[in-house]
């Protein structure tokens, strides 16, 4: 079942982890343009080819690949990212704003600029690209289009060494809710997904603590962590016709992390 027939899809921070995974998902949906945006380092520019390829293999080069280097804490890559999809597909369906950070942290001996670098590339990269997108899916006939925060179960739970990280998320949260009313009259949906613990390069040394990873597998209801393509089949859902009257809301993707106090 194709969902995203023929919808021009663009993801932040696509080349590793959860933006990867709804690169791939998005294209095996149907999607046929995708504009995916990635930091532009070598690391990122071989993870990059290495999407593309396994696209282009999965489609049978149905699905066309447009890729954007650039830091998305600079609002000009932002502008780039528009410019280049317009260019491209001449439109803008769906923004999957994912590109994020989290360098854990003691919260006392914080260096300042690792609490700047996370709210630039958290939080204010995510409204730079929300609002050049929006804008886009204002100008375009037809009008409109799907926005998808990435936020996190962090947005309503705390963190001892995240005190830098859960602010940023809340206010994606927060971004998109507002980002729902302000653009509803344009016909553009604005969603949150929070997704839970995640086995992605953001975590990975933090859950290389055996006890914490089994204290978090323990904690969660459906008893394992979570994978990145968990969390690609709600965006995929949420950028699709399916939520056609669904936006200024919150999908919690995290296995039962949040509910299971007890």
């Amino acid at each position: 079942m194709a969902l995203l027939a023929n919808k021009i899809v663009c993801i932040t921070g696509s080349s590793r982890g959860i933006g990867r995974a709804c690169a791939v998902e998005s294209a095996r949906h149907g999607a046929t343009g995708l504009i995916l945006h990635y930091f532009g380092d070598q690391e990122t520019e071989a993870e990059l080819q290495s999407l593309k390829a396994e696209i282009y293999a999965t489609t049978h080069d149905n699905c066309r690949v447009v890729g954007v280097p650039g830091d998305i804490a600079d609002s000009g890559t932002s502008q780039q990212i528009v410019k280049a999809g317009v260019e491209a597909f001449g439109r803008i369906d769906v923004l999957v704003s994912n590109a994020g950070i989290c360098p854990f942290a003691e919260f006392l001996t914080m260096p300042h600029d690792t609490w700047e670098r996370t709210r630039q590339v958290n939080l204010d990269g995510s409204f730079y690209v929300v609002q050049a997108v929006a804008n886009q899916m204002k100008s375009q006939v037809p009008q409109g289009g799907s926005i998808i925060g990435l936020a996190s179960i962090s947005a309503l739970v705390g963190g001892e060494f995240q005190c830098h990280y859960t602010p940023t998320k809340a206010g994606i949260l927060s971004m998109m809710q507002s980002c729902a009313v302000a653009l509803g009259k344009y016909n553009i949906r604005c969603n949150a997904i929070l997704p839970g613990t995640i086995v992605t390069d953001i975590n990975k040394e933090d859950l290389a603590n055996e006890k914490k990873r089994g204290d978090t597998i323990g904690r969660t209801a459906l008893g394992r962590l979570g994978a990145p393509d968990d969390v690609a089949g709600p965006m995929v859902f949420l950028a699709s016709e399916l939520a056609k009257y669904v936006t200024g809301a919150q999908l919690l993707v995290d296995g039962g992390l949040f509910v299971n106090l007890q």
